[in-house]
């Protein structure tokens, strides 16, 4: 009998209900299975286990694909990003945990951007402390043709308090930066698909790619799987967790009074506001409304506001 072995270890790859462990920092993944009784945990969500999720694990030989690793806890949350099943909506589904860095993803075009869907995981992002930034990506296709365009939407946004970089895997604008900000730290990329998450991320390291499939054949041999959440160790330090391209977003455990605290351009204006609590629709003496009319909060997401007020299950 081999001696039982017990550690800590980060989820970087989810794959239902086989997972993919590494002790971090260093990067030695190994394959793991859930115990059941942490599976019943977290009953109304999807994935009571998710990629950035730190667990105790244990086994008694060396993990391999035929005899993997348990997880047997999973331990505290620093933050995590969650949204409603777009498919199951009583049931939650957590994108990533224990984030240093969201990078939401974005392109004005070719997908078009929809400034609803990035206003909701912006909002849940303040909701679950995770620090946000967002990338507008593929600004080679119409940086010449409609500079406004690119204008504006840097106004709307970096005029909410949000960081906005510009970036080009085509021609490398901005790639440097996010590099940089990546550096030694838990980064989730996360948007629509095709925004380019994955061109980003092989910008960012060229490298990554081969190492990271390998890692999923090794483990996934002859499994069918939809979609994957994975973490990628960066050789500049630190990791980026890739999620599936988001079709929707809809806000969990959420009420509609407090929405609002969650725009950080209507907080900083609301103790203004003549009565308390104020919705800021209808009420005489609106700090926000008048901030609206000011043009210091932009209309476009003044309207995102609007749309979760009157419906909290729209996932567009």
């Amino acid at each position: 009998m081999g001696v039982k072995i017990e550690g800590t270890a980060t989820v970087v790859k989810n794959a239902g209900s086989h997972f993919l462990l590494s002790e971090l920092p260093a990067w030695n993944p190994f394959p793991a299975l859930l115990k059941g009784k942490v599976r019943l945990r977290g009953s109304d969500s999807t994935n009571p286990v998710a990629v950035g999720d730190k667990v105790r694990y244990s086994y008694d030989q060396d993990p391999t694909v035929e005899n993997p690793a348990s997880i047997v806890e999973v331990l505290d949350r620093k933050n995590y990003l969650v949204r409603r099943s777009t498919n199951l909506s009583r049931q939650t589904h957590v994108v990533a945990a224990n984030i240093d860095m969201a990078y939401v993803i974005v392109s004005l075009f070719f997908p078009e951007i929809k400034l609803p869907f990035l206003d909701r995981i912006l909002v849940t992002c303040e909701v679950y402390g995770v620090p946000v930034t967002i990338v507008l990506n593929k600004i080679d296709l119409y940086a010449g043709e409609v500079p406004e365009a690119i204008e504006h939407f840097m106004e709307i946004y970096r005029g909410a308090g949000y960081e906005v970089i510009a970036t080009s895997c085509k021609d490398g604008s901005g790639i440097d930066m996010v590099r940089e900000r990546c550096k030694d730290r838990i980064n989730l990329f996360c948007g629509e698909s095709g925004v380019g998450k994955s061109s980003l991320i092989k910008a960012i390291d060229p490298a990554l790619s081969p190492k990271i499939g390998k890692i999923s054949a090794a483990h996934l041999q002859g499994r069918h799987t939809t979609s994957l959440y994975e973490m990628y160790n960066i050789s500049t330090g630190g990791c980026i967790i890739d999620s599936p391209g988001l079709r929707g977003f809809g806000l969990v455990d959420l009420k509609k009074e407090e929405i609002a605290t969650y725009f950080p351009e209507m907080l900083k204006v609301a103790d203004g506001c003549r009565f308390t609590p104020c919705t800021h629709t209808h009420e005489p003496g609106c700090a926000v409304k008048a901030a609206l009319e000011a043009g210091t909060i932009s209309p476009e997401r003044y309207s995102s506001y609007m749309g979760m007020l009157e419906d909290d299950r729209k996932f567009r």
